[in-house]
């Protein structure tokens, strides 16, 4: 098996500090939630960021200030939501790719989300296909029930996304596919031969998903845009505990932690330009050793 990679998660669009005081809002505050994350093993980071109001937002001033503070401080992967909240319109979203990110989210179909629809029509997932190739951005191709993946395969076969690719199994949402191991097996042989695949389960479902994918060659996901729980009825108090858990139980169960530069070529990033501006693989590499 790849080493594992692990994508911290801090704020998302849903959370609010009504389910947890912790949950991180304020540019500086998500940069340094991300920046903790990295220094206990995370080597992506999924970036949702919020209004001074504490809505979800696709600003790209926000977005930047908060990439700026991540990379100032770091070079873990950065992966920019295209979506934002269920009620984003296309252009905000189409706009996101303009920060030029190493990975962005492709949300490969529509599906109920909670008490609203998520929608990505056809039209517009090829748009977003044009525009993350034409920014070299490598696409997170989201999947909440196994049709996305058809979705995602046929602007594939137009050119529009490249291999290899890339899918995160988004389990456990209201409207989505249950957070079940047959369910995640499932999906795992749905897709094609020399992808790599990460997972999520929402809510009480996280560990028990992230446990599965470990054993099973994927990659995980955790933090507060998922779970606030660390435990039942236990608040995790910073999204770094989640990344610690994960680290742990990883190596427990026989499998190391990839670096950014290893995750890096896991995924078929060009990592030249991260290395050559940044200078902390060699941080990250140590942290893991130790």
């Amino acid at each position: 098996m790849d080493k594992l990679i692990i994508t911290v998660a801090p704020t998302g669009g849903q959370t609010t500090r009504k389910h947890s005081p912790y949950v991180p809002l304020s540019p500086k505050e998500i940069a340094d939630s991300v920046y903790e994350g990295w220094q206990e093993g995370a080597s992506i980071a999924h970036i949702h960021v919020r209004d001074q109001n504490g809505n979800p937002t696709l600003n790209l001033d926000t977005f930047s200030e908060v990439v700026d503070r991540i990379r100032n401080k770091c070079d873990i992967i950065i992966n920019l939501t295209t979506a934002g909240a269920v009620d984003m319109n296309d252009e905000d979203r189409l706009r996101v790719c303009e920060l030029r990110p190493e990975m962005a989210t492709f949300d490969a179909g529509s599906t109920n989300f909670g008490s609203g629809v998520f929608l990505n029509s056809p039209n517009f997932l090829e748009r977003l296909a044009v525009n993350l190739k034409k920014y070299k951005i490598k696409p997170e191709i989201e999947i909440f029930d196994v049709g996305m993946i058809d979705n995602a395969l046929r602007i594939a076969k137009k050119e529009l996304i490249e291999t290899p690719f890339h899918f995160q199994f988004v389990l456990g949402i209201q409207g989505g596919m249950q957070a079940t191991p047959k369910n995640l097996l499932f999906l795992t042989e749905s897709i094609p031969e020399g992808s790599t695949w990460s997972a999520l389960g929402a809510s009480k479902n996280q560990l028990a998903i992230n446990t599965m994918s470990i054993i099973n060659g994927g990659h995980v996901r955790v933090g507060m845009e998922d779970s606030v729980y660390l435990r039942k009825g236990e608040l995790a108090r910073t999204n770094a505990q989640f990344v610690e858990r994960i680290v742990g139980l990883s190596r427990t169960l026989g499998r190391e932690i990839a670096t950014p530069n290893e995750a890096r070529r896991i995924l078929g990033l060009d990592k030249s330009k991260v290395i050559k501006e940044s200078g902390f693989n060699k941080i990250s590499e140590q942290k893991l050793i130790r």
